[in-house]
């Protein structure tokens, strides 16, 4: 905690304040600045994310999460198969759509959100929404991952299923890797998401 500005002291004693209100906040923040300060410590802790979606909006999620991670010392791996594996693909991950149809957070009924062209519709609303909130993009998430030294993953059976070739990606992703290697990861790490 800085202690640029130190908080002008409180007299237990004033009787505009609660006594054992005050000790409550106080444990709080206590409470509080050991948690930040075990995040910032990282004490070596892995995660390894599993991204299996390569919807537009399911590609925040694992990059948040990973890159967040990193900041705070983990080490990270993230490992993309199957429809994942389009966000790390540099020309497929700029045409990535957020589907209409099925989202229970979309305002609008599956009938309407079936119409053709609502996807596009669905899509552009929400990068309207990432342009003018300031949110980081797919891109610069995977550009602040790899700089932070999150491991991206493409796997090598979805590459080759999918007909890719190792170049589609963006540079300092990690190609041919197998689902033995990712459950190796796994096992070796203290948080695990399906994502």
């Amino acid at each position: 905690m800085s202690t640029d500005n130190p908080p002008a002291a409180v007299d237990d004693t004033d009787p505009e304040f609660d006594a054992a209100e005050l000790r409550t906040l106080r444990e709080r923040v206590e409470e509080l600045e050991s948690s930040v300060a075990e995040l910032n410590d990282g004490g070596g802790k892995k995660m390894t994310i599993i991204a299996t979606q390569g919807s537009f909006d399911m590609a925040y999620p694992p990059l948040i999460l990973a890159s967040t991670a990193a900041a705070f010392d983990w080490e990270v791996v993230v490992f993309h198969t199957f429809w994942g594996l389009d966000i790390l693909h540099e020309e497929k991950s700029k045409s990535l759509k957020l589907s209409a149809v099925g989202n229970p957070n979309m305002p609008l009924p599956n009938a309407i959100a079936a119409v053709p062209g609502m996807d596009a519709v669905a899509t552009r609303m929400m990068q309207k929404k990432i342009d003018e909130n300031g949110t980081a993009t797919i891109d610069e998430l995977i550009d602040l991952s790899l700089e932070q030294g999150v491991d991206l993953q493409a796997c090598q059976m979805t590459i080759e299923l999918m007909g890719y070739d190792e170049s589609d990606f963006y540079d300092g992703v990690t190609t041919g890797v197998g689902a033995a290697t990712a459950l190796q990861h796994m096992a070796e790490s203290d948080v695990q998401l399906l994502v």
